[in-house]
């Protein structure tokens, strides 16, 4: 029996005001709204789903941009270990051939400069057959082998160049050099079967909520209030926001996945909660973030969608991830049909329960400071809320 992922779809009633669109207001006039008008409703199931194929059979070659990163070069191991060819988009190489065995001849290495669309666009089309990308190229993190600030300025220091931002040239281009290559299916191209997406996007959760209203930020403090959100060194959400943008208008088959904080102490092989309407706020460690990435690929029910992931962690093997995405996905709702604000809010409630830690107060979290540290009322590496000091070390 399939074990199924738990989304914030499964919420089985809401409770709303006939009054207004908060979805925390409570009035007298309250009434119930069933989840069919709230939430996509998905085709009947059974536990008995045929196994997908090999992944190696469903792609010719994937190509990798931000190889030679902290996630990239997980996705990278992912995809040789099985058996699927790989297109390693780098910009140095030399760290390249040290982060990978250069005799796998699964493997091809190109330097790519990602914020030139000619050169990406060159790099699919000479790639030797690649039908589909994984953009790895930027990301956040709490790794504790590096500053905050440190992180944040390698990621803006990457994510833009003298021409703009890279992931704003360099993602559409992945999306451009894809859109009239063969469709994808589960089923070897057939017109009758659901796309697979060409392009699958590493972002972030939070890149919306700078841009949200002074209402909507206070009435959702917990996730509008994080420190990254709080902060927006280099205005870097805005970056991805764009990113993201870019690609949704790229004319190809594509899927957004947006981690919430990269932890790589967080136990791995735990169960992922999907939501949309970026409320999500909590870990994952950065190995399920590199199997969901790589899963992607063969998962038609991503096709054409935004979502957030955290992980819930698996402790005594009772919340392991499920033997498939297809389930909880096929219940999230496609971009084009939009996250309607009751949703979002209705799941930022049921999300907020999810927190790591006892207070459960992200919003109170000052940047380097964990919800560990939160609970036991100890200062972060880099000061109190509101005061956090670092230095910021420009990149080239």
């Amino acid at each position: 029996m399939m074990i199924r992922p738990t989304t914030t779809a499964l919420v089985a009633l809401i409770t709303l005001s006939s009054t207004t669109t908060s979805a925390f207001q409570t009035t007298s006039n309250t009434r119930i709204i069933s989840t069919t008008t709230l939430f996509s409703t998905p085709p009947e199931r059974t536990t008995d789903q045929p196994p997908k194929p090999p992944l190696f059979t469903l792609v010719k070659r994937v190509a990798v941009a931000g190889a030679t990163g902290r996630t990239g070069k997980l996705v990278v191991q992912q995809l040789l270990s099985q058996n699927v060819p790989v297109l390693a988009l780098v910009r140095d190489t030399d760290k390249a051939m040290s982060a990978f065995d250069p005799t796998n001849e699964l493997l091809t290495i190109r330097k790519t400069d990602l914020g030139s669309k000619d050169d990406v666009i060159t790099a699919i089309q000479e790639g030797e057959g690649v039908d589909c990308a994984m953009w790895c190229a930027t990301g956040f993190s709490d790794a504790p082998d590096q500053s905050i600030w440190d992180k944040v300025s390698a990621i803006f220091g990457f994510a833009t160049n003298s021409q703009g931002s890279i992931d704003a040239v360099g993602l559409p281009a992945l999306g451009e050099a894809l859109a009239k290559s063969p469709k994808r299916t589960l089923a070897n191209g057939s017109d009758k079967s659901a796309p697979l997406p060409k392009v699958v996007m590493l972002s972030s959760a939070g890149v919306t909520r700078p841009d949200w209203t002074d209402e909507k930020k206070s009435a959702l403090e917990g996730c509008a209030g994080i420190p990254i959100v709080r902060l927006n060194p280099f205005g870097i959400l805005g970056v991805k926001k764009q990113s993201e943008e870019e690609l949704r208008n790229c004319g190809t088959e594509y899927t957004i996945f947006r981690p919430g904080g990269l932890n790589d102490k967080w136990p791995k092989n735990s169960r992922p909660i999907f939501s949309q309407g970026d409320v999500a706020v909590g870990r994952i460690n950065r190995e399920d973030v590199a199997t969901i990435l790589v899963d992607l690929l063969s998962t038609p029910e991503a096709t054409g969608k935004t979502f957030e992931g955290v992980s819930i962690a698996n402790s005594d093997g009772y919340y392991p991830p499920a033997e498939s995405l297809s389930v909880a996905l096929d219940r999230l709702i496609l971009d084009k049909d939009g996250v309607s604000e009751d949703v979002a809010r209705a799941t930022y409630a049921i999300m907020q329960q999810l927190l790591p830690g006892e207070k459960q107060a992200a919003a109170e979290l000052a940047m380097g400071q964990t919800y560990e540290q939160l609970d036991k009322e100890e200062i972060g590496r880099l000061g109190a809320r509101g005061t956090e000091e670092a230095p910021i070390v420009k990149t080239a």
